[in-house]
């Protein structure tokens, strides 16, 4: 049975959460995952790490959920960025209505295949689903081509491809795909 606990991060955890981004950006498949080196992340300072934190602990704009273990030790992160209709999004796109955009995944190696992404997920969908105004009408993510395994986790989770297919901006010659979750009828 899984023991960890599901929770936003606080705003002045942000030693945990730099911790944790540092693991992510060490797994295997962190070139396709992520849009940063572990040599950027280490290079910011302690400001933007402190930043970062305060920012997704509350508001509207963000919010990071973790899986903290027993012992206190964050074994997996998930974020959700809202996207505001009238915006440009992260690859420079127009964002025609709101809603959530899901970056930031990482579960360590040892703690995959036990619940703990499905139970991420969950968190962040339900916290997504009940913002008020304007309502958010999908959450969406965009996954590297190469990165069968979360696309995978992605499908079974219950995400539909899109179509939408993306340069990732750190290689041009490579492709996000988009999935899509749509807003429940009875969100």
């Amino acid at each position: 049975m899984n023991q960890h606990v599901i929770r936003t991060v606080g705003a002045d955890e942000w030693a945990a959460v730099k911790e944790l981004r540092i693991a992510a950006l060490h797994d295997p498949v962190a070139a396709l995952a992520f849009l940063e080196t572990v040599e950027q992340a280490e290079s910011k300072s302690d400001d933007f790490w402190q930043e970062r934190a305060a920012g997704a602990a509350s508001g509207r704009a963000v919010r990071q959920f973790v899986a903290e273990a027993p012992g206190g030790r964050w074994d997996g992160t998930v974020t959700v960025l809202v996207e505001e209709a009238g915006t440009t999004d992260i690859f420079d796109g127009a964002v025609e209505q709101p809603q959530g955009h899901v970056v930031g995944v990482f579960v360590r190696p040892e703690q995959r295949g036990t619940g703990l992404t499905e139970a991420l997920f969950a968190a962040a969908l339900k916290w997504a689903w009940s913002l008020d105004g304007p309502a958010l009408e999908r959450v969406r993510l965009f996954v590297h081509e190469d990165n069968a395994r979360a696309e995978a986790f992605y499908r079974r989770f219950g995400f539909e491809a899109s179509g939408t297919v993306v340069p990732m901006p750190t290689d041009p010659s490579a492709k996000e795909l988009e999935y899509v979750f749509a807003r429940p009828e009875q969100a």
